[in-house]
């Protein structure tokens, strides 16, 4: 079952998902750094949320701390390591809890919350994703705590998710300008420079693992055949 195609498809769209809202949660936290240490320098708007300071600075740290956590269960999920699937679902919950009280707050505080929304739901959405993929029938197939072995699944995984980050990276400045853009300065695209080399240098590492795949690790034998050999 876990060789047939409709897993492999799902391991797939779960590591790609995954990467997606690790890297939206990271750029979440980063982003919110600049209201968290000028809350009064982006209008009234913003003014309302001056005297809990500390309490976005914690948005910004537990942030970029879920996204990290979500990156760093991306690479497991892609080798197949014990405890892959835990650490996805500790960093997912993380994600939607922090955002949860982020949205709450600014709705609040200064009467709207985007883009804590956007990072919000594409967390709730990924988690419910990967809570159906614990179901015993799914998880059969999916089961993303065994070694690959000679299936290249999860070199295309990775090829596919650094592809979606690459191209998430080269337009977020567009996708949140309508909510970013305060005095006619679109402060989404602040990071220019760093998101375009960081979007085309995921894109051709994913082109990368798609044309050079890693090398098939040795199958699992059953323990009986190892001990006679």
């Amino acid at each position: 079952m876990r060789n047939t195609w409709w897993a492999k498809t799902l391991r797939i769209v779960g590591i790609v998902f995954m990467s997606l809202t690790a890297f939206f949660t990271l750029m979440g936290g980063a982003g919110t750094t600049c209201v968290a240490l000028n809350p009064t320098g982006f209008g009234e708007s913003f003014s309302g949320i001056a005297p809990y300071q500390w309490l976005w600075i914690l948005f910004v740290l537990i942030g970029i701390a879920a996204g990290i956590l979500g990156v760093r269960a991306v690479v497991q999920l892609i080798k197949g390591t014990r405890k892959a699937y835990r650490d996805a679902l500790i960093a997912l919950i993380i994600g939607t809890a922090i955002n949860a009280i982020h949205l709450v707050a600014s709705r609040a505080l200064r009467g709207g919350s985007l883009p804590v929304d956007a990072v919000l739901y594409t967390n709730v959405l990924t988690l419910i994703i990967f809570l159906l993929f614990g179901i015993p029938g799914i998880w059969q197939g999916v089961n993303y705590e065994k070694p690959a072995g000679e299936d290249q699944t999860g070199g295309k995984a990775a090829a596919f998710a650094l592809g979606a980050c690459g191209l998430l990276a080269l337009t977020i400045q567009f996708l949140m300008a309508p909510t970013h853009t305060i005095g006619g300065v679109n402060y989404a695209d602040v990071w220019h420079a760093a998101l375009t080399l960081i979007g085309l240098g995921s894109l051709l590492a994913g082109i990368g693992a798609w044309f050079l795949p890693r090398p098939a690790g040795r199958p699992i034998q059953p323990a009986h055949k190892v001990i006679t050999e």
